[in-house]
Parts: C-alpha cells; structure tokens; sequence
C-alpha cells in the first residue's frame, strides 16, 4: 500500500475512518466486534482481527477500571497506519446494559451486565464535536437493546463524514468541550507551572480517574498552547521503533501476577528537598528587604527561584505590575472569541513539541506500558488511569496526579526551573482571580468575555509570545529573571525552541520584550510568597499546623478558663441568692409575730 494512503483503502484526508464496536469478553477480554467500513481489507466488519499498528485499539475504546462506572467517555491517539506518520484521533463513548434486559442475547453472554464502547476514528482532532454526536448514537444504540442492529452506526459514519471537514479545525469547533477556564478553577497558580513544565519537554504522567475527565484535562491543557489541538499533534505518536530497554517486558514488571490484584504498596515521595525548602525561605526574607529597598526608591530584580504550588487561595491586594496587565484583548487580529488568526505564520506557532520522538497519549493502556521504557522516546505527555503506573515512578520525571491536586517533580534541578517568580505569580494570580469572580451574563455584554475559556487560552498565548520575544530580542539576560532564568535556560536547549529559533518570524520584533507582569514588589506580592511558603513547603506547613494547633489550644484553654469562671460566678451568685433569701426570712419571721 502507497504510504499516501494512511488506513488501507481510505486516504488521509478523509475525515472518517472508521466506527467501531468494543466489548468485553469474559474469556477474551477486550475485543472488536464491529467496524465500519471493516479495519482490514477483505475482512467482513464483524471480524475480531485488528492491523498491526492499532493492536491497543480494544483496550483504548474500553479502557482499564470501565467496568467501575455506568458511562463514560475517553479521547485517545493513534499510530497511522501504511507507513504513515499522521496521528489518528480516537474518541469512544462506552455504557453498561442488564443482560436481561437484551431483547437478543447472545449465548457467550454470561455476566449480569454487558459493556460495549462505540468509537470513531478521524484524522481530524475535532474531540469535543464528535462526542457531542457519538453519546446520542451510543444512547440509541444501547435503547435498540439488540446490538446486531447496526444500522444507526453506518448511519453516524455517513453523517460524520458529511459535517466533519479540515475547515471546522480553524474555527472553535476544534475547542468545543476543552475547557481552559476548568483548568484554571482545576489547578489555580498550579497551572502555570504544568505549562511550563510541557515547554521543557519532559516525562510527564497525569494520572486521574475516570478516563473522561483525565484525558479532557490534558487536552485542555494543550488547548493552551497556540495551534497545538488543530495543528501541532499530527505527529505526537510517531516515533521509530527500535530496541527498548527490554524487549520481553511483561505486566510482571509492574507486579502483576494475574489479571486482578489485591494491594499495592507505594513508597512515599517526599514532596519537597531541605535544600529546595532552605532557598524557598530564604527567598521570602530576601524579597521582604527588597521591598524595604524599593521603598527608599530602589528598583529591586526578581528573585530567582519561586515555590511550585498553589497559593492556597487568592490574594486580597491588587497587584500593580509596572507594566500593563493583560487585560485587553490580543493586539493583533483575532477572530470573535478573541482567539488570534495571524499566529501560526507570524509567530512560529504550533511549536513543535510533540515530534522527534516526543509523543502525546491522553490515555496509554496498561497493555502499552512498554512505551515508557523506550530508548528512541525522549520525552512523553501521557495519562492513566491505573495506579499502577504511579509505581513506576523512575521512568516519569513529573506525575501530575489530579484526583489530589498534587505535582510530583523528582528532579531536583527541574524543581528549580519550575519555580514561579514574583512576575509568573502575580500573572497566575491575574488568571485566577479573573475567572474566579463572578459576573452577569459574563458571554453576553460588551466584555464579559474576560475569564471565559477563549480569553484564557488568549492570555496564555500572549504570556509565551512574551517569553520567545525575551529569549529573541532581550540582550541583556536581566530580562529572564522574571521568567526565571533557570527555567529560560533549560527551555531555550529544548527541540521545539531551537526549531523555532532555527526560522525567521517577522512577527516577534513587534511583541512585547520582557514579562507582561514585570515591576516592583509591593505588599500584595509579599503575601503572595508569604502564602506559597506556608502551603508548599514541609517547613511551612509544619509551621502552618503548628500555628493551627495553637489556636486551637488557645482557644480551647479561653473556653475552659470562661467555664470555669461562669461557674464559679454562678455558684457565687447561687449561694449569694441563698444568703439573701434566708435573710429576708429571719426579718420576716419578727414582722410576723
């Protein structure tokens, strides 16, 4: 088969490749039993049998711990196929029905409930919008309760490919259920330091469950990332196929034994280093006398490293940044979500992350674990479900674990470049408190488009074109510190960066050299590092609890010594009552006689 053609018998501009059936069988497992048109050529479409290159398709559609919820749905990756390197997008919808509820019941049915998963397989990355379909002919194929009617499926493949066009993928249907404004709610500051962290190119893990929220959030988070979605990951599975690290790697290797298991034991991670937390404290005691020093009309720099986490809750103070903040819409041309039309070509956008080797799986199979070991990948955007993978820790530079809002970064060194300065926090801050606050008809009147999906994704883009013009045009290395110089550094060795820098961009000169929220400190930044001391270091929370348990016992004692002084006034009172009531007795007695 020509490599123009990336499926047999259907050429890479088609739209719609394929839909498909997955179930579960109780002694095969996960496997096909429906596609339209068939997956191999001269095969009928009830046929089990599966290309090589999509031998994980059954466990994507239906992936690890389904059986543990009613519905769900997952977006996922594959390998072209015919020699072709054009990533195909996955989106599945699956349900659970009574057996005894099927009109026709098959014989090998012998569980209490059946699950299946309807899938489609485009070569457009238009998730949102073909789930939007996908889920009512899910529900109205699971409704015929015989699911030998196939029908409505040929259906859904013809009018998928008759609305679905390379077109959609310049509008916002490409955005419709990604969204960036979750994100922001989701990780707060957190989530500048994971959009850094994707621009480093590292091993990175999420892991969440269910599957639908896992790998929506990472498709959002890409989202971020200008042309990402619609152009930048055509590429993001392809990689060459070499020797691994072992090449008889079984499900042993992650302390599998059989297909259930009862424990797993996970050693503890500490989350920060003495070394990380000393220079975190220290940071805070510098830029406490660099306000000092800027009050008596210095101009103090940004410190170098900041903490990596959560504020643990916005800052009260307005934050005055010497320059504008990102408030307006973008300068340059945008279309009528505010998104820019003029960046692929004028900025250098999509950057390439995901090529060379560095792939993106919203949701890798336990079955294609192997991944992570092999030598010829050198950097991954991976999530998963299983905890499993959490165990493996060695070969992840970062897990991103998203059930308890927690980043784990192992190297000691990325923990630096990670660290958040005083400009990235304020910026981060800017985002949260934008989305956070709440407005009438915020999609409506004239600017309520301010802290909707649309105009974070816009600050965001803004936020790196800020970043690449400082690395092209800013002379002095003074400009990075803001950026944390550390952090510029590490990016500017990356493969996406030296691409970019290896093209001319007639756009850049004109943006903005320097971070969009670079100045002096002021008392709001203060508590804002004060604050991202207190939450993310050991050192800070011990210090946290401990301040915590001392009110506590403060207060307890307050409430103890007020009881115990109410009840001996009480008594006091009690027994002055007593005293004052015999005596008007022993007046009244003489009165009396």
């Amino acid at each position: 088969m020509a490599s123009s053609v990336g499926v047999e018998g259907a050429p890479e501009d088609k739209s719609v490749l394929h839909v498909v059936v997955v179930g579960f069988h109780h002694k095969k497992g996960c496997q096909i039993e429906y596609a339209y048109p068939p997956l191999l050529e001269g095969q009928p479409p009830d046929s089990h049998d599966l290309p090589d290159e999509w031998k994980y398709l059954p466990f994507l559609a239906l992936p690890d711990g389904a059986h543990n919820f009613e519905e769900d749905f997952i977006y996922f990756h594959l390998p072209g196929r015919g020699g072709s390197k054009k990533t195909v997008y996955g989106v599945s919808c699956y349900r659970q029905i009574d057996a005894k509820d099927l009109i026709n019941r098959e014989a090998d049915m012998t569980r209490e409930t059946v699950q299946k998963s309807v899938c489609v397989l485009s070569h457009l990355p238009l998730f949102g919008l073909i789930k939007a379909k996908l889920e009512l002919c899910t529900v109205a194929y699971f409704g015929e309760r015989d699911f030998s009617k196939v029908t409505i499926l040929k259906e859904l493949h013809d009018n998928l490919s008759g609305l679905l066009c390379s077109d959609l993928i310049d509008g916002p249907q490409v955005f419709i259920g990604l969204s960036a404004r979750d994100l922001v709610l989701r990780f707060k500051h957190k989530l500048l330091v994971i959009f850094k962290l994707l621009l480093l190119e590292r091993r990175v893990l999420f892991y969440s469950s269910p599957v639908g929220r896992l790998s929506t959030t990472l498709l959002s988070l890409l989202s971020l990332f200008p042309g990402v979605i619609q152009q930048g990951l055509s590429e993001s599975v392809s990689h060459k196929i070499g020797t691994q690290i072992s090449t008889e790697l079984i499900l042993s290797d992650f302390g599998i034994d059989t297909e259930e298991y009862l424990e797993v034991q996970l050693s503890a991670v500490s989350g920060s280093t003495p070394e990380v937390e000393k220079m975190e404290v220290e940071e805070a005691e510098n830029e406490l006398k660099a306000l000092s020093s800027s009050e008596n009309g210095l101009t103090p720099r940004s410190s170098d490293g900041e903490n990596v986490g959560d504020t643990g809750g916005m800052i009260e103070s307005d934050v005055t940044p010497k320059s504008s903040p990102i408030l307006s819409p973008s300068p340059f041309p945008t279309d009528e979500f505010g998104f820019p039309l003029a960046v692929f070509t004028k900025f250098g956008f999509p950057l390439a992350i995901f090529t060379k080797g560095s792939v993106c799986h919203p949701y890798l199979a336990l079955q294609h674990h192997e991944l992570l070991q092999d030598v010829n990948i050198r950097s991954f955007l991976v999530g998963a479900t299983n905890i499993l993978f959490k165990q493996r820790r060695h070969l992840t530079d970062v897990i991103v674990d998203i059930e308890e809002d927690k980043i784990e970064i192992y190297d000691a060194e990325l923990r630096k470049q990670l660290h958040l300065h005083t400009a990235d926090l304020r910026f981060a801050d800017f985002l949260v408190k934008h989305v956070v606050e709440e407005r009438d008809d915020i999609f409506l009147d004239g600017t309520g488009w301010e802290g909707g999906d649309e105009w974070v994704r816009s600050q965001f883009c803004l936020y790196l074109l800020s970043l690449l013009s400082t690395t092209e045009n800013g002379a002095q290395e003074t400009n990075y510190h803001d950026f944390n110089a550390q952090f510029v550094e590490a990016y500017k060795t990356t493969h996406n960066y030296r691409l970019w820098k290896a093209t001319l961009h007639d756009g850049i000169d004109a943006m903005h050299t320097g971070h969009p929220f670079m100045g002096q400190y002021s008392a709001a930044d203060i508590k804002l590092r004060l604050s991202h001391v207190m939450q993310n270091t050991e050192r800070g929370k011990r210090l946290g609890t401990a301040v915590a348990k001392t009110g506590q016992a403060v207060n307890s004692a307050v409430q103890q010594t007020g009881k115990a002084v109410g009840g001996a006034l009480n008594q006091a009172k009690s027994a002055m009552s007593n005293w004052w009531a015999n005596l008007n007795q022993d007046w009244k007695a003489p009165e009396g006689e």
